[in-house]
């Protein structure tokens, strides 16, 4: 969603665009198209080749092929790597699939490889903890998931949500259960993972009916679902209903019982939440009102406490309006970056007090137009922004030792890209 008074999903889907995700090594870490995971290992990646070292598809109106120049010849620390882009296959403009590229590890470089084709609008994406199947969302009137196996990039299956217009969807940890939020229809739904990968049948749909809508909100609009880093609880961020439900997820059966609420302020428009290494903290990106705020949590009961309101470092506002998209965190939890939509900049944070603490460092230009989100590669030194509006990708090189960002050379080509995951 955009933020402001948006007239609905319906409207805002034609516009929005695909989100990425990448292959990964069996064995690896959860990831979730911009989850503020670093993301599981991935396996060396020839390009402009394809994963397997076939020739690259030739470029397309998508922009899949083709490459972006790093702005100063920093050394190469390895093999290429996999990263995945998307957008929406029935929004003018937008591209045929997800986008298939790689990207140079030292220098930032991305080289576009091709298009995987099947899968309609696919805009959130998260991969299998054991880093054989991606997953994707369907976000349309009637919504699905659908399963494609990387090796062989073969769609397993689609599955509906129960919802409508889903827009995020994440893995549990087991790797046994795939989650879904369905924007449009305020709900959220559990899917068994059948041993091929593919999702099985839905095991829970649970729909938010409580509290009444936000401030210029015509009813509930899940944005988000994931998982705690305890396991036992599952999260979801609603932004029309201005609240954070928490679920215990019963690991044998799939389902969910509601165990709390959080609320923020009525009209705040909560849209992403990232928790801190350490699991007690996390942070919320406030879409509507423009502010972020620290949330302590209970690994216990789930229970999720929602701070003050903090600044989102957006200053004058280019647009006159500015939307918080979503929050990354460095893998060592010391610094954290924030997606500026309308002031188009990255904001860093100095993370402090062992989590509890959020201290606005500065901004810098995204070099883009509407960054939709933003994702760390493994290990944190390059950050990935995703510019909606502008079509394009925009690489940082992280400082580890202050948080600071540079930008690694001209931003790749992609048709209408929200999401893109550096595995």
């Amino acid at each position: 969603m955009t933020g402001g008074t948006d007239a609905g999903r319906a409207r805002w889907s034609r516009r929005r665009f695909v989100g990425a995700l990448g292959a990964a090594t069996a064995g690896g870490a959860l990831a979730g198209c911009g989850d503020g995971s670093s993301g599981p290992a991935a396996p060396p990646v020839s390009a402009p080749g394809s994963a397997s070292g076939s020739p690259a598809p030739s470029a397309g109106r998508d922009g899949s092929a083709g490459s972006a120049p790093a702005a100063s010849p920093t050394a190469s620390s390895g093999a290429a790597r996999p990263l995945f882009i998307g957008t929406y296959t029935s929004a003018e403009g937008g591209g045929r699939g997800i986008g298939l590229a790689a990207y140079d590890p030292g220098s930032g470089r991305i080289t576009g490889i091709g298009t995987l084709t099947g899968v309609p609008d696919p805009s959130y994406l998260a991969v299998h903890p054991d880093g054989r199947t991606l997953y994707a969302v369907n976000e349309r009137e009637r919504g699905a998931v659908t399963a494609v196996r990387i090796g062989d990039r073969k769609v397993l299956g689609s599955r509906p949500t129960g919802g409508a217009q889903p827009c995020h969807l994440s893995v549990h940890p087991s790797g046994r259960w795939l989650l879904s939020a369905d924007y449009g229809s305020g709900t959220v739904a559990v899917h068994r993972v059948e041993a091929s990968g593919a999702p099985g049948e839905r095991t829970a749909l649970v729909r938010h009916t409580r509290p009444a809508p936000g401030p210029g909100q015509q009813g509930p609009h899940a944005h988000q679902v994931v998982t705690a880093p305890d396991g036992g609880h599952v999260l979801a961020v609603d932004l029309g209903t201005d609240t954070v439900y928490s679920y215990r997820l019963d690991d044998a059966a799939g389902t969910l019982t509601e165990v709390a609420r959080a609320h923020t302020r009525p009209g705040a428009g909560p849209r992403h939440l990232t928790f801190h290494p350490g699991g007690r903290y996390a942070y919320l990106a406030d879409e509507l009102d423009d502010t972020v705020a620290v949330c302590a949590y209970d690994p216990e009961t789930g229970r999720l406490t929602i701070g003050a309101p903090q600044p989102t470092g957006s200053g004058t506002k280019r647009s006159g309006t500015n939307y918080p998209a979503q929050f990354v965190v460095a893998p060592d939890g010391a610094h954290a970056f924030l997606a500026n939509r309308g002031a188009d900049t990255l904001a860093r944070y100095a993370v402090e007090a062992d989590g509890a603490r959020l201290r606005l460092l500065g901004t810098v230009p995204v070099a883009g137009d509407f960054p939709r989100q933003v994702a760390l590669a493994p290990g944190g030194r390059l950050l990935f922004a995703a510019n909606q509006r502008s079509g394009t990708v925009s690489v940082f090189h992280v400082d580890p030792a202050d948080g600071g960002l540079r930008l690694a050379g001209e931003p790749f080509a992609s048709p209408v890209a929200v999401c893109a995951l550096p595995l």
